[in-house]
């Protein structure tokens, strides 16, 4: 039998912002029955000089399995441009991370589930728990609202929430 994973994914960019994220989400909402769209949020570029982010977080339900989901996310970031030989904190076309997978903890080289940067990153977090505010960290077991207060409390995000009509 094959299982419905629920999955959130932080999605982000700081080139062609607008068409980048519209194109990613359309592209979603024609692949997946259950598609749940955070506010879009502006923040500062994090690890380099660059032009601000939009993010939002995408909460998603579907039977692929979490290797062949990152490769098909891959190849979304591909088409929209995505530059691979760029270094880790650099412009972005389009990023989609993989944030949680149902209440799975997995670790390889290359995925680590849930995301780390879900704890210190309000780009991340404030979108997350506004689709999921109730909901636990599958590691700490505290609400991401909780998360939320305590990062807030010791670095304050610097987020503007960015007015996207998603649906046409």
């Amino acid at each position: 039998m094959i299982r419905e994973n629920t999955v959130f994914l932080g999605i982000g960019s700081n080139l062609n912002k607008k068409k980048n994220i519209l194109s990613c989400i359309k592209l979603f909402e024609s692949s997946f029955k259950y598609c749940l769209i955070s506010p879009t949020y502006q923040s500062p570029s994090f690890g380099f000089k660059g032009h601000d982010f939009h993010n939002l977080v995408i909460k998603i339900k579907t039977h692929f399995e979490l290797l062949p989901l990152k490769k098909w996310l891959m190849y979304i970031e591909d088409i929209h441009g995505r530059d691979r030989r760029q270094k880790r904190y650099s412009n972005r076309t389009l990023d989609i991370d993989i944030l949680l997978f149902n209440t799975d903890v997995y670790q390889d080289g290359n995925i680590t589930i849930p995301r780390p940067e879900i704890l210190t990153q309000g780009y991340i977090l404030k979108p997350l728990i506004d689709i999921s505010i109730k909901m636990k960290h599958p590691k700490t077991q505290n609400t991401f609202e909780q998360h939320w207060d305590k990062l807030q409390n010791e670095h304050p995000s610097k987020l503007k929430l960015v007015n996207y009509k998603y649906h046409s």
